[in-house]
């Protein structure tokens, strides 16, 4: 194995999702490909006194072949079970014996934005009706947020470094970046990456609602998540997780592994500027990306396809696409852009994990997924969006970006992989 961390190169073997367009990587990413919208009226709970009544919900969900027991599911948070599912998918589909493996080397880095907010919900009820006695003893090892990444270790026997990242909609990107980081430091030679998310409930729907962030395009959903299209009135609230095994490349050789990609470059940095806008002209997003490419060792020229943020808020969308201009310059309209929370919504905290999966498959199938939706150019977003219908493209390269309320930013970088 190289001891210089700069000669540590990570690859990506494993794929694993839970989302409103399918709970399999290859019916996700078929979905995905032909255009199809998870987005409806929200089921969860009646929400006719809101003012946003949709939402991207996942459906058929089962998380019973990920757990050991169906009480053990159920003493488990919605974002918990995503996090878990996508996990055992995501190990499965690596191949690692965990039989044979050092799992002492093995880590898992699984953040949630908000974590369990069903519990908080659930627990806050029986608490005002029924009094302080009737709280549930597994309340707070259910709602808190480092929970997914603890129980998929447990439940493995991995014993390398583990910790949750939470930085709002920034945060899956910013648990695999540092889980590339832990590989190539040595301090793992294999790492289950990636974030979780279920905040379809009525107090989750309500804030976003109160801050005026999300569509109000109720009466026509699958339309309503509309990336860098000039009629986009806000974001729609996605759930899910997205789980990828990352692995250290001679690790992956040496017990003859399928490589999917090689994971090159991460940046990460803060706008310092406001709760929730982005800082103008995009400019911290701009420099993360600067970092992520200097990381990877690439120019803004060996990029293929970036897989954007893209939200559909008036201002996100904007910044991203000036933010996109600075990096790549004269290259930056040649290049295919797309948003998939058209398809998706938004994810919030498992959103980058998961699109960091889309990235990988359009490396492998040298396919890009298009932005849905995008009717109405809006002069402020002028790049290649790749509109409403999937592109085949020779894929070298990629950029995922990431960026979170609180300024925080992460975009990572990867390529195919070459021996």
């Amino acid at each position: 194995m190289p001891t210089n961390w700069t000669d540590r190169r990570v690859v990506i073997t494993g794929l694993g999702v839970v989302t409103p367009l399918g709970n399999e990587v290859e019916v996700f990413w078929k979905n995905l490909l032909e255009g199809q919208c998870g987005v409806g009226t929200i089921t969860a709970f009646d929400p006719s006194a809101f003012d946003t009544r949709i939402a991207a919900e996942v459906k058929n969900f089962d998380p019973s072949p990920a757990f050991p027991s169906p009480k053990e599911a159920r003493r488990t948070d919605r974002y918990s079970q995503f996090g878990i599912v996508a996990g055992w998918q995501a190990l499965k589909d690596s191949g690692i014996d965990l039989e044979k493996a050092d799992r002492d080397e093995i880590g898992v880095f699984l953040g949630s934005g908000i974590g369990g907010l069903r519990t908080t919900t659930d627990q806050l009820k029986i608490l005002i009706e029924r009094g302080p006695s009737r709280l549930s003893p597994f309340m707070i090892p259910m709602l808190i947020s480092n929970m997914a990444s603890g129980m998929v270790s447990m439940y493995y026997g991995l014993r390398g470094p583990n910790f949750a990242t939470c930085s709002a909609c920034a945060t899956a990107n910013h648990a695999i970046g540092e889980a590339w980081r832990t590989i190539k430091m040595g301090d793992a030679q294999a790492m289950l990456a990636g974030g979780a998310e279920a905040t379809i409930v009525p107090i989750g729907i309500g804030g976003f609602c109160a801050m005026k962030a999300m569509s109000t395009r109720n009466d026509d959903p699958q339309r309503a998540s509309r990336p860098f299209d000039r009629e986009r009135d806000g974001f729609v609230m996605g759930e899910g997780a997205g789980v990828l095994v990352l692995e250290e490349l001679g690790y992956a050789k040496a017990r003859g592994a399928r490589i999917y990609a090689e994971l090159v470059g991460y940046g990460n940095t803060a706008d310092a500027h406001h709760l929730t806008a982005p800082s103008p002209g995009g400019e911290g997003a701009a420099r993360c990306m600067k970092m992520a490419l200097r990381n990877a060792s690439l120019n803004p020229g060996d990029i293929s396809y970036i897989n954007a943020h893209g939200t559909s808020t008036q201002q996100g969308d904007i910044a991203e696409t000036e933010a996109i201009k600075t990096v790549f310059g004269g290259s930056a309209r040649t290049l295919a852009v797309s948003s998939t929370k058209g398809a998706t919504g938004h994810m919030l905290g498992a959103a980058g994990a998961v699109e960091m999966v889309i990235c990988t498959k359009a490396i492998q199938a040298d396919v890009v997924p298009p932005t849905i939706n995008y009717e109405f150019p809006d002069p402020a977003c002028d790049l290649d969006y790749v509109p409403n219908t999937a592109r085949p493209l020779k894929v070298n390269a990629i950029v995922n970006n990431s960026f979170g309320f609180g300024g925080h930013n992460a975009t990572l970088v990867a390529k195919k992989f070459v021996s």
